[in-house]
C-alpha cells in the first residue's frame, strides 16, 4: 500500500526561528522583549518601524538558521512518522537565499534519517504535491492542496481555519495510530482514512 506524504515545515514548525530572531534583536537593542508582548502578531509587526531592517538583515546572515533550537519531540516523532509516511522537509528558503546552506546543515546535524532528496527549497508551496502540510503560516496553507495542518505559534492564534497542532506531542497523537486526538474541525486521522 502506497503510504501518504507528508510535508513538514522546519522555521517555527521544527525549530525555534522566533527565538533566535527574537534573541538577536534583544541583544542589539539592549532590549528585553518577550513572546509573550507580540503574542497574536510577528515580532515584525511589534518592533518599532525603524528596527524593522535590523530583522531583515538578521535573516540575511549566513549563520542564521544554523544553531536554531529544535523543538521538543520533533526529531523523535518525525523518526516515527517516517515508519508510516514519506515525510518531505518543505522551507520556504527562497525569501533569504542565503539560507539555504545554513538549513542544509541544520537539517543534516537534526534529521540525518531524512534523506536530503526529501528537502524541498520552495517560495510558494502551492507546488507541493502531498496529502499533508504541516505549518505555522496559514497563508501557505491557503495555496496548499491536501489538508493542511497549522503548527499553532503566536502569530497564527487568531486563525481557524484549519485542524490546529500545539506541540510535537500532539503532530503524534494527529498522525499516528493509537493516538486519541481528533482536530477541532474533525478531520480524522491519516490512518482512519479510506486508502486507495
Amino acid at each position: 500500500m502506497k503510504k501518504q506524504r507528508i510535508c513538514v515545515d522546519m522555521d517555527d514548525t521544527m525549530c525555534d526561528t522566533v527565538g533566535e530572531h527574537l534573541a538577536r534583536y534583544n541583544a542589539e537593542h539592549g532590549v528585553n522583549v518577550l513572546r509573550e508582548q507580540f503574542h497574536g502578531q510577528w515580532l515584525w509587526d511589534f518592533v518599532p518601524e525603524e528596527h524593522r531592517p535590523f530583522l531583515k538583515k538578521t535573516m540575511s546572515c549566513d549563520d542564521f538558521f544554523e544553531d536554531l533550537d529544535v523543538f521538543p519531540h520533533a526529531v523523535r516523532v518525525l523518526e516515527r512518522l517516517q515508519q508510516h509516511y514519506e515525510i518531505y522537509i518543505a522551507t520556504a528558503a527562497m525569501i533569504f537565499p542565503n539560507s539555504f546552506a545554513s538549513k542544509y546543515r541544520w537539517l543534516q546535524r537534526h534529521v540525518p534519517f531524512i534523506s536530503s532528496d526529501q528537502y524541498v527549497y520552495c517560495g510558494d508551496k502551492s507546488i507541493l504535491h502531498a496529502d499533508y502540510l504541516i505549518d505555522d503560516i496559514p497563508g501557505y496553507l491557503d495555496r496548499f492542496m491536501g489538508q493542511g495542518v497549522l503548527f499553532t505559534q503566536g502569530h497564527n492564534v487568531s486563525n481557524t481555519k484549519y485542524p490546529r497542532v500545539k506541540d510535537w506531542l500532539e503532530v503524534e497523537e494527529y498522525f499516528l495510530p493509537g493516538g486519541k486526538a481528533r482536530t477541532e474541525s474533525g478531520v480524522p486521522r491519516a490512518e482512519e482514512r479510506p486508502q486507495d
